[in-house]
């Protein structure tokens, strides 16, 4: 179990496996976006020549057959002056860097003291040069940095092609340098971000820690209250906001509070509120499809180790 956050704040208690999950589905879109992009550049341009076709009567669909294209160009012009291509996929590879550069910030935070939440092998994150106590996550931070690099390349294509008129300028030769740089730049991150997963470890945070803090469970005693007892959700709300603030006035979680003193607060407790604000309970509980019951994280997991090993 670990803390979920939205704002930066502590939200809700969720598994390390569920958050690893969403990387992982986000992931998959980025493969998905290549893969579709793919069918539009996968197209033989070859009879377009300078750009009004080839005076010799060559067949087009079958020197596609012969070279495995599946498609030929419609259009001379517009495959001489087309970079569409080009520009798709260092689009698709932009997001995808942005994914890597979100995963890569969590990296970052959680290998820091004030979170602790995962150590990198020495490999991956090297000693301070001046602060021996220091173990800086480096590879997380250069990943990170490559996504501007990539978003870059993709800017200089765009702005390289908004204003040539057809069909074929010279200023198109400018455009080898940014897909090249960005196919080898993400191609070494995401090697780089696979070597770095296999070697961290992840640390279990106590139970008591993850309750001293954030009081993670407060939405957990709102639905209580509306799903249980019948109180309308903005009344809940308000209840448990008063709970909360009480427990900050007296240093306490709310696990740690008393029967008595939660009805001193409200009518509508009873002792079964303990159960459903327990953080072990509130993870399992969200068992729907997608949810973080630990249940449903193996049942997306099982179905992720059948996808893989089928691609």
């Amino acid at each position: 179990p670990m803390p979920g956050y939205t704002h930066m704040q502590r939200a809700q208690p969720i598994s390390l496996a569920h958050h690893l999950l969403a990387h992982l589905e986000m992931l998959d879109r980025d493969k998905s976006r290549l893969a579709d992009a793919f069918k539009r550049i996968n197209i033989m341009p070859l009879g377009a020549e300078a750009l009004a076709g080839t005076n010799y009567p060559i067949n087009r669909e079958y020197t596609a057959k012969l070279l495995g294209f599946p498609a030929v160009s419609q259009n001379s012009i517009d495959a001489v002056s087309d970079r569409d291509f080009i520009i798709e996929f260092c689009s698709a590879a932009s997001i995808l860097m942005m994914h890597l550069s979100r995963f890569c910030e969590e990296i970052v935070l959680w290998s820091s003291t004030e979170f602790g939440f995962v150590e990198l092998s020495e490999a991956f994150a090297n000693c301070s040069s001046i602060m021996p106590q220091k173990k800086n996550p480096e590879a997380a931070e250069l990943i990170r940095g490559k996504c501007g690099r990539v978003y870059g390349n993709l800017v200089s294509l765009l702005t390289l092609m908004k204003s040539l008129p057809l069909a074929y300028n010279k200023d198109m030769q400018e455009d080898k340098e940014p897909l090249f740089d960005t196919v080898d730049t993400v191609k070494i991150c995401l090697a780089v971000l696979d070597d770095m997963l296999k070697t961290a470890k992840f640390k279990k945070i106590p139970l008591e820690k993850l309750k001293s803090g954030g009081f993670l469970t407060a939405t957990d005693m709102a639905d209580y209250l509306a799903f249980k007892k019948g109180v309308p959700f903005r009344e809940a709300h308000e209840i448990t906001g008063k709970t909360v603030a009480y427990c900050i006035d007296n240093g306490k979680t709310l696990e740690d509070l008393q029967i008595n003193e939660l009805q001193k607060i409200s009518r509508h407790f009873d002792k079964d509120a303990f159960g459903y604000i327990s953080l072990e309970n509130s993870v399992d509980r969200k068992n729907v499809r997608g949810g973080t019951a630990r249940n449903r994280v193996r049942e997306q997991i099982k179905r992720w180790k059948r996808l893989l090993e089928k691609s």
